[in-house]
């Protein structure tokens, strides 16, 4: 069994934020030894950033940085001093990859361009996350998922009614961060096997743009098909819409909760779903007695089934549906997501130890090896494993102690 397939491959990762070093999060859990080189004075920019209630950090324990940084080990280096760099160096020199999200003008000041640590280990497989990618004039400029990934994809356009008085945001902070770094995980491993079979080394890129573009790939393959912008939603659209399926959409309770039906096979599903809402009458009925008439009357259809799930509590049918054939799920809320029965019973939360000791929950990456729940451990403190690291590079401790003094680590 090998439930951390990354066992023994060593990372360096020169990055900030949540795009990219996400990446490293994952490989973490899958089992590499990721080292996050962080500033030697300020840390990760990300460390002074706090999101989400005051409640959600606390102590040493602030989501922001746990998510991204899961597993890996900390080192505090300057890197625009020659004692700093020498230490990047005689890291870089014994990784199987390096991973940076640093913008263009940066890399090349830092000397952190492949050409740069490729001079160092010729084998390193080098990776960059960007906002845009490295062409075309918007190669030197920085993103965040918001702008980049939510809004520039036509994702927040194709989300936002018309008539609604401000852009539908994203349904939380990281979100496009989250989806790109697993991205970047992937093309690393691919990268790690393409070298393992033909002993080359690959240059791997993704952008928050590319990764937004891909997420939109459908619709964006249906309007290059038509030549024509699709409609984005109205908020007098009926939400349980499909022209021809009275089965798809969703379909509000009397508690003002949502229930989504999604039973792309109509004709299959029908006379189970009426069975489940009271409305076996209607299985003979000859506007629904075939599946080809149940598609022609959807409307007349989609009616009955909204005003029986209007009739009774988002709690009853939750429970009532359970026993229901056909696709279906609640639309829930986090606080219940946390607890969803198919979430715990498959370890996709999972418990960890915090700096201070105590016990939080993380949500795992999202890959399973040989049905393994992935086993982790919470982000680094800033620089918390400079000394551990240089001992095993061989330095010493008075060199150490010098190092610290001449201000190229913390």
């Amino acid at each position: 069994m090998v439930d951390r397939p990354m066992s023994g491959v060593k990372i360096v990762e020169v990055a900030q934020y949540t795009f990219t070093p996400a990446a490293g999060g994952v490989l973490a859990e899958w089992g590499a030894d990721v080292i996050k080189v962080e500033h030697a004075e300020t840390g990760d920019a990300q460390r002074g950033i706090r999101v989400g209630p005051v409640s959600a950090s606390v102590g040493s324990y602030h989501p922001i940085m746990e998510h991204p940084n899961r597993g890996k080990r900390s080192i505090g280096l300057a890197l625009d001093t020659p004692g700093g760099y020498q230490v990047l160096t005689d890291l870089v020199r014994q990784a199987d990859v390096f991973v940076t999200n640093f913008l263009p003008a940066t890399r090349r000041r830092l000397k952190l361009e492949v050409e740069d640590i490729r001079r160092i280990n010729s084998q390193v497989i080098y990776v960059r996350g960007s906002g845009y990618g490295q062409r075309g004039p918007d190669a030197e400029q920085g993103g965040y998922d918001q702008p980049t990934f939510w809004c520039r994809s036509a994702a927040a356009w194709s989300v936002t009614p018309p008539d609604s008085p401000r852009p539908i945001a994203m349904p939380g902070g990281a979100y496009g961060d989250s989806l790109g770094g697993m991205t970047i995980a992937g093309g690393i491993a691919g990268a790690l096997y393409a070298r393992a079979m033909t002993g080359a080394p690959s240059v791997v890129d993704v952008s928050l743009l590319s990764v937004g573009t891909w997420a939109m790939g459908l619709p964006l393959a249906l309007t290059m098909l038509s030549g024509e912008i699709p409609p984005p939603p109205t908020l007098d659209t009926p939400a349980n819409s499909s022209v021809s399926n009275p089965i798809v959409g969703n379909f509000c309770t009397s508690d003002g909760r949502w229930i989504n039906f999604n039973m792309l096979q109509p004709g299959r599903y029908w006379s189970d779903v009426c069975a489940h809402l009271g409305l076996e009458h209607l299985v003979d009925d000859d506007r629904f007695s075939t599946a080809e008439a149940l598609m022609a009357n959807a409307a007349e259809a989609s009616a009955e089934v909204a005003a029986v799930i209007e009739g009774k509590p988002f709690a009853f049918w939750l429970e009532h549906l359970q026993t229901m054939k056909g696709q279906w799920a609640p639309l829930q809320n986090p606080l219940e997501l946390i607890d969803d029965r198919a979430v715990v019973a498959n370890g996709y939360i999972v418990p960890i130890v915090d700096a201070d000791g105590n016990e939080r929950r993380l949500v795992a990456n999202p890959v399973q090896f040989d049905e393994a729940v992935p086993a982790t451990r919470r982000a680094p403190l800033f620089a918390e494993h400079t000394d551990e690291i240089l001992r095993e590079l061989g330095r010493g401790d008075e060199e150490i102690l010098d190092l610290k003094i001449a201000g190229a680590c913390t």
